[in-house]
């Protein structure tokens, strides 16, 4: 592979790669508005099949609420903001392409970074729910189970080998999966209406000097905080899409804005009827199949309760499929631009997905979820798998939204001439709110004792990247798209600056 050229910016070394680098690394346009509004609504919809209610464990019915209803504000005001700047920087590398713009290779590695962790871990959270959902389905049916790793096995095989089929598989089974998992929450929230009751959601028993609405106190909504992201996470994805995306100006933000107003509804009835009914927010709280037990509620016992369950798998797996379609995309961008890599970004001939990537990324998160299964000596009997990776995914999420939405007010302090099809109407204030929620949960991460070995291992890996790109990365830099952009960028700012 012959350099043209090598170039060095803020301590970082570029080399010009041939143009057969860049034919070995590409991808294949077909998204339009309806497949990003199910690429973001589908990587999100399993928080309300699973995850989101061992927020009831940690902060009461009442501590989620209003932990929900600070991170619904956090996530309108980063989607506005994400809408403004994936049509001006319209790249696969995402946020790692705002940050680099804004903040030079330093702050898009470490933004980079940071979603690739969200990204990795998030399917390795939805993998333990889905598993929880199958071995209830099958002893309801048979009596018989599976051991957990062989459930995740067998659907990380399964999806990873879609997503390597090629972009118009993957958004056509995006599609229908997201609409069907939205069907099914629209069969239980109609069918949970009637059996609705405060008494259920409010069956925790308090703490002393608390009562029944917060009963674990402020401290309960503090704790709350990364299960109501649950809700949310992964709706910024979106702009990881840009490459494969028709019209990405046009298409992004209403795929975003729709996205989040679908999810916000999704979360507030799937908090208030799924805690609401029988056997309430107590058990609701440590189940790994929380609908099903509302199921049962609905339609009672045995088979015809086991197949809805079966169904309800179905909201899991839209997540499932969509972020290992986002993680695929964020180790593709990171790696052609040197970051990580370069041999993971190559794709496939035929297919022209990065199948080396998603292939990768399957690898990490079951290795992680595994360690947890088997280290109940590091994390101690009793503590939820499930629970425990996704604060670990969230670690991840926050430092990544704290970066971009950083990314967005320098974006409009530096580079005020840059155009932008879409514009933010809550301009820095709504990126400064969203910011400062994000980094208030981001230490809140860390006061819950029984998830804190997780997220301290998570802050390991995360300094771990930044030696090796300290040490390697940095010195085998590539002039990506993302990369030859954001100089560009620079260079126009600096020659108003002279003028």
């Amino acid at each position: 592979m012959a350099l043209s050229e090598k170039k060095t910016t803020a301590g970082v070394s570029y080399q010009s790669e041939s143009a057969a680098y860049f034919e070995q690394r590409t991808l294949r346009r077909y998204a339009g508005v309806w497949s990003l509004w199910a690429l973001g609504v589908g990587a999100v919809i399993s928080g309300d099949f699973f995850g989101w209610n061992f927020g009831l464990a940690s902060g009461g019915f009442g501590g989620l609420l209003v932990a929900t209803g600070i991170i619904a504000v956090m996530y309108v005001c980063m989607c506005y903001a994400i809408a403004e700047m994936s049509p001006a920087l319209p790249h696969t590398g995402g946020a790692y392409s705002f940050a680099r713009t804004a903040m030079g290779p330093w702050g898009g590695f470490i933004t980079g970074l940071a979603e690739n962790m969200e990204y990795v871990l998030t399917p390795a959270v939805i993998v333990v729910g889905i598993a929880g959902y199958m071995n209830t389905i099958v002893q309801e049916v048979t009596g018989a189970s599976l051991p957990a790793p062989v459930w995740w096995f067998l659907f990380y095989a399964a999806f990873v080998g879609l997503n390597v089929l090629g972009v118009e598989a993957t958004f056509r089974f995006t599609v229908v999966i997201t609409a069907l998992a939205l069907g099914i929450l629209v069969v239980f929230w109609v069918g949970a209406l009637p059996h609705f009751s405060l008494e259920h959601a409010l069956n925790i028993t308090p703490a002393e000097g608390h009562g029944r609405w917060l009963p674990f106190g402020l401290g309960g909504v503090a704790a709350a905080l990364p299960f109501a992201i649950w809700f949310y996470l992964a709706i910024e994805q979106l702009p990881l899409a840009a490459e494969e995306a028709h019209d990405p100006a046009r298409d992004m933000p209403k795929g975003l804005m729709y996205g989040i107003a679908t999810l916000i509804i999704a979360s507030l009835l799937t908090l208030f009827l799924n805690a609401g009914i029988a056997p309430g927010a107590a058990e609701v709280g440590a189940s790994d199949n929380p609908l099903f037990l509302g199921f049962k509620t609905i339609f009672g016992e045995g088979v015809g309760a086991a197949g809805l369950a079966l169904v309800a798998v179905a909201g899991l797996v839209a997540s499932f499929h969509t972020i290992i379609y986002a993680y695929g995309r964020n180790i593709y961008s990171l790696s052609r631009a040197g970051y990580f890599p370069k041999w993971m970004s190559v794709t496939h001939g035929r297919f022209q997905t990065p199948h080396v990537a998603l292939i990768i990324g399957a690898v990490l998160g079951y290795v992680v979820a595994l360690g947890i299964e088997y280290g109940e000596s590091v994390f101690g009997e009793g503590v939820p798998v499930g629970a425990v990776l996704l604060n670990m995914a969230v670690f991840g999420a926050v430092i990544a939204y704290i970066m971009q939405m950083a990314s967005f007010i320098v974006l409009r302090v530096r580079f005020a001439s840059m155009e932008r099809p879409y514009v933010n109407p809550l301009g820095n204030a709504g990126a400064a709110v969203a910011g400062l929620i994000a980094a208030v949960t981001l230490v809140f991460l860390f006061l819950n004792e029984d998830y804190r070995v997780g997220v301290v291992g998570c802050a390991l890996w995360f300094l771990g990247g930044i030696v090796y790109f300290a040490i390697h990365g940095r010195h085998h830099m590539v002039l990506s798209p993302e990369e030859e952009a954001a100089m560009q960028h620079e260079e126009e700012a600096r020659m108003q600056g002279l003028g």
